[in-house]
C-alpha cells in the first residue's frame, strides 16, 4: 500500500483571530444565566446566552479585557486568565486546550504542520499482525495513513482510492456508501468535524487543512452546518454501529491510542464482544480474505 499522501491543493490559512472570536462567542451563547446562578430576565435579554459583562464578572476580569479577547486579541493573555475564562464558560478539557491553542499559539507548530506525515514500517507490520482486528493509523486532517486487511474488509478497500481521498472527512461527507455504512451517520460526522476543529486550533496555518475545510464547505451543506457550531472534542473510545453490505449489522467497540513520538498520529482499533453476533461476523470477514472487500454481485 502507498502510505504517502499525494500533494493536496494549498488553501489560505485559517484566520486564528476570527477562530478565537467565534469560538468564545459560541461558547458564551450556549450558557443560560440560570446555568451559572444568575437571574434570567427572560424577554428583556437581547442576546442568546450570557452577556459579555456577565461572563467577565464570572471570570474575574474586566469587561474591556474580555471584550478584547473575544474580538480575537489574545496577545499577552496568561494561562491563569484563560483558565478562569474556561471555568466561567464551563469548557471541557478539550475545549480548554482548543482555547489555549487559539489564544496562545505556539510559533514552532507552523513548520511541522506542512511536513509529510510518515508511518514507520514497524507500524505497518504491527497492523498486519493484528489478525481479526480492524485497525488503522489516522493523522492530521482526518487522513487515513495506514491500515490492515480487516480494516479494509469492514470499511472498504482504501487501497483502491487515490491517496488524497483516503480521508475520513471526505469519505463521510462526500461518499454515499459511508452514509449507509454508519448507522448513526450524524454522530460520526460530528466526531470528524470536532477533530478537525482541534486540528485547526493547533495548526491554523496548515494550507492543506484550510483547503480541506474549504472544499467540504462548498460541497456539503451538512459539513457547513456542523463546522459553524465550533464544537471541539476528542473521542478516544466508544461504540460504533455499522451496517455492512456483506454481513449486516455490526456493533464494534473502538479504542484510539496516541502514538509515542508523534502525537498527531493515532492507532484506532475495533473489536466485538466475545461470542456476540458481531464477533461471528468479523470472523466471517476474516475468513473471506480479499473477497470481503468486494461488492455483493447483483442478483
Amino acid at each position: 500500500m502507498d502510505e504517502q499522501r499525494e500533494a493536496a491543493p494549498a488553501g489560505r490559512p485559517l484566520d486564528r483571530r476570527a477562530e478565537l472570536s467565534e469560538f468564545l462567542r459560541s461558547r458564551r451563547a450556549r450558557l443560560k444565566p440560570e446555568d451559572v446562578g444568575l437571574p434570567d430576565f427572560g424577554r428583556h435579554r437581547r442576546v442568546p446566552g450570557l452577556r459579555r459583562e456577565e461572563l467577565a464578572q464570572l471570570a474575574g476580569v474586566s469587561v474591556a479585557y474580555y471584550t478584547r479577547l473575544e474580538q480575537g486579541n489574545g496577545r499577552n493573555v496568561s494561562a491563569e486568565v484563560l483558565g478562569s475564562i474556561a471555568r466561567a464558560l464551563r469548557l471541557t478539557d478539550a475545549e480548554h486546550a482548543h482555547l489555549t491553542h487559539l489564544a496562545k499559539p505556539k510559533t514552532h507548530k507552523k513548520k511541522p504542520a506542512a511536513r509529510q506525515q510518515q508511518v514507520r514500517s514497524a507500524l505497518w507490520q504491527l497492523l498486519d499482525a493484528m489478525e481479526g482486528v480492524p485497525a488503522y493509523v489516522v493523522g492530521r486532517r482526518s487522513e487515513v495513513l495506514a491500515w490492515n486487511r480487516m480494516a479494509a474488509a469492514v470499511f472498504g478497500d482504501w487501497g483502491e482510492l487515490p491517496a488524497a481521498e483516503r480521508n475520513w472527512a471526505r469519505m463521510v461527507f462526500l461518499r454515499p456508501e459511508y452514509r449507509e455504512l454508519f448507522v448513526d451517520w450524524e454522530q460520526k460526522a460530528i466526531d470528524i468535524v470536532c477533530a478537525l476543529r482541534m486540528d485547526a486550533g493547533c495548526y491554523p496555518d496548515d494550507p492543506r487543512l484550510s483547503a480541506l475545510v474549504g472544499e467540504l464547505s462548498v460541497k456539503s451543506g451538512e459539513f457547513r452546518r456542523l463546522w459553524a457550531t465550533h464544537d471541539v472534542k476528542e473521542k478516544s473510545h466508544g461504540v460504533k454501529r455499522l451496517h455492512h453490505p456483506l454481513v449486516g449489522d455490526l456493533s464494534l467497540n473502538f479504542e484510539g491510542f496516541r502514538l509515542a513520538g508523534d502525537s498527531d498520529l493515532s492507532l484506532v482499533t475495533y473489536h466485538a464482544e466475545p461470542g456476540s453476533p458481531s464477533a461471528e461476523a468479523l470472523r466471517l470477514l476474516a475468513s473471506w480474505g480479499t473477497d470481503a472487500t468486494r461488492p455483493v454481485p447483483s442478483a
